[in-house]
């Protein structure tokens, strides 16, 4: 949710805009509904809801925003659709769909990652009550339920808790579950595989139900106390164990009472280990805001079942001179309508109770909210907003230093991009094995980042193996042949600059390309290995005939370029890798001839030494192959020719 500045003050001077979208501005309902701006390109500009359509939106053509964010939008709209809903929660819904779709210029956007980890309790068959423990037996995998880490779709089969904020959050979480109930953590494979107890009951994080150490009552006796614990009822599990254990004292049992109490025991430390005690919350969210240079942090610290689980930092887009409430506005408008939401939140600014009462409508969970917090809450509040000032310090001191690195590098160049922003590297390596499969790989940086979501791979064919430079001239040819088009008719951009991972043989090969297809050779530079092929000593090379540069072991230009070059270096490995894997495990043609099943494809590929071995081989040959018959060696053999 985005509001109007508060402090926005009417002027006389207004932006002036078409008369038949003022005209339908003074038309619109007194009812609630969602508003989309758009300009003269017919982009959006910005999505918003509101109780009142007529009031709301009337607010930003009857003042004059100044030079703020929403100044600059208003200056820019030229046109307007609503779309009018029964509720505000259906507005809220349908605001922060159009968001994530639309993706508007002056919408507070925030990344859409909600794959939160989940603590995953698998659920055992039922157990009856009476019947008696059944010690030396050893059950199926289907009766001892599993705590294992989870991330993905919620299966109502099981049992989840969570969301955590991290996976190192989940994983001491399932270590808490070892050292107190012993609990199983291993596959269903391995479990019904054991014929003896595993390390992880030697050192007691485990009671060894795989081999029937324990009885499945008393085990799921265990899981239950465990899953009472993870939702924050501590005392009444510590309450539980101390009466089975002065059952068992009063029977005479005491190994089975001193089990119980090394447990008690082990359960007291870890909870005194925690670093921040609970002061009887079973779940809420802690939200700290931190807003500077234009930039933004969104601080999310959980508890869960009593227990604070760690923070985890937000960093919107589209901030620029935005105030903090209404960063923290957009973040739970945008979250929590598909992560589950607790009903308590704490906050470092007061939020619009209609907010909280759309949430509360769209979720079906009392939502409340807390903004000036007391004792445990406040010092909660106190380490979210800590966090959210270095995680945000720690941005900017990044994102400084990787912009002081993109001017240097423009500088040492003698470039002159008309945008520091826009300046757009694409740098390109070639990666393969003796020839076999190659691939090239471009990636991409601009705004002073490498943008992943713009790298590409190529598949390499048709060329002598090992042949690194008809490779560098096919993926340029394929890269830029089409784009060099687009660029003449006017519809398409070049990057500023082209890193080619080698040296005068890449590079004269880069100028061959560039000059067929009529492009400027001053953006081509090649990165040649220095003396030793130590890092630090690479010289660049020039397409246009300049003479080699060295920039300086500490040149902040030439740590950029290395940057660059070392993430097309390993997206192209990588790349290469997986293709080699996939014909190496029989990814080829193998597994498309029939009667060629995972146990006679491996053993052609063992035998021959891979696919290309195979498809060498002759019917004799394979015949030799256990399983292989005669008339299967001719059908592998005319298969792969």
């Amino acid at each position: 949710m985005s509001k109007t500045p508060s402090d926005a003050t009417p002027e006389n001077a207004a932006p002036r805009h078409p008369p038949e979208l003022l005209e339908l501005v003074a038309s619109l309902p007194a009812l609630p509904g969602v508003y989309r701006y758009f300009d003269a390109q017919e982009q959006v500009l910005y999505v918003g809801k509101a109780i009142n359509l007529k009031k709301r939106v009337s607010s930003y053509f009857q003042k004059d925003h100044g030079g703020t964010r929403i100044g600059h939008m208003v200056s820019k709209i030229v046109r307007m659709e609503t779309t009018v809903v029964r509720s505000e929660a259906e507005a809220l819904l349908l605001e922060n769909n159009l968001i994530k779709t639309l993706k508007p210029k002056y919408n507070i956007l925030f990344r859409d990652d909600k794959s939160y980890p989940y603590l995953k309790m698998t659920r055992g068959l039922a157990v009856k009550a009476d019947e008696p423990p059944k010690l030396g037996a050893n059950p199926s995998p289907q009766q001892v339920p599993r705590v294992v880490y989870y991330r993905g779709a919620v299966d109502k089969r099981h049992d989840y808790f969570g969301p955590y904020p991290s996976v190192w959050a989940v994983r001491e979480a399932i270590q808490l579950l070892q050292k107190v109930f012993r609990l199983r953590t291993c596959e269903d494979t391995v479990f019904n595989n054991r014929t003896r107890p595993c390390l992880l009951f030697q050192i007691k994080r485990c009671s060894g139900p795989c081999v029937g150490l324990i009885s499945v009552p008393d085990y799921q006796r265990d899981v239950d106390s465990a899953m009472r614990l993870l939702r924050g009822e501590t005392q009444e599990v510590m309450g539980s164990i101390e009466a089975r254990m002065m059952a068992h004292a009063e029977r005479l049992e005491f190994e089975q009472a001193a089990e119980l109490r090394n447990q008690m025991s082990a359960l007291s430390k870890v909870l005194h280990q925690q670093a921040v005690d609970t002061v009887g919350d079973q779940d809420v969210d802690i939200l700290a805001v931190k807003v500077q240079g234009g930039k933004a942090c969104v601080n999310l610290a959980m508890v869960r079942g009593g227990r604070h689980l760690g923070d985890r930092p937000y960093f919107p887009v589209h901030v620029d001179d935005a105030e903090p409430t209404e960063v923290l506005e957009a973040f739970l408008s945008q979250h929590y309508l598909d992560v589950p939401v607790p009903p308590a939140l704490i906050t470092s600014h007061a939020v619009d109770k209609e907010l909280l009462q759309a949430l509360t409508e769209q979720t079906g969970v009392k939502i409340t909210a807390v903004h000036n917090p007391r004792e445990q809450r406040r010092v909660w509040l106190e380490m979210a907003q800590q966090n959210a000032d270095i995680q945000l310090a720690r941005l900017l001191a990044e994102e400084g230093s990787q912009q002081a690195r993109t001017r240097a590098l423009v500088d040492a160049l003698d470039l002159a991009p008309e945008d520091l922003e826009q300046f757009r590297v694409e740098c390109f390596d070639i990666s393969h094995t003796s020839g076999e499969s190659t691939q090239a790989s471009c990636v991409v940086f601009h705004h002073h980042k490498m943008q992943s979501a713009e790298y590409r791979r190529y598949n390499i064919d048709g060329i002598t193996g090992g042949d690194d430079y008809a490779a560098m001239r096919q993926v340029l040819v394929r890269r830029y042949s089409k784009l060099a088009e687009a660029v003449r008719a006017g519809e398409g951009k070049l990057p500023d600059l082209v890193l080619i991972d080698g040296g005068k043989g890449q590079v004269s090969m880069a100028r061959e390309v560039f000059e067929s297809l009529g492009l400027d050779l001053s953006r081509i530079v090649g990165v040649e290995k220095g003396e030793g092929r130590k890092v630090g000593l690479e010289e660049l090379v020039f397409a246009d005939g300049r003479e080699k540069v060295y920039l300086g072991r500490d040149s902040a230009a030439l740590m950029l370029v290395a940057q660059i070059r070392d993430e097309a270096h390993r997206f192209a490995i990588t790349g290469m890798r997986a293709a080699r894997a996939k014909v190496r495990v029989g990814g080829s043609k193998l597994e498309e001839i029939p009667g060629v099943g995972p146990k006679k494809r491996a053993k052609l590929l063992q035998r021959f030494g891979g696919a290309r071995g195979v498809g060498d081989a002759s019917v004799a040959d394979l015949c030799t192959v256990e399983g292989i018959s005669e008339e299967l060696a001719q059908t592998i053999y005319n298969a792969l020719r």
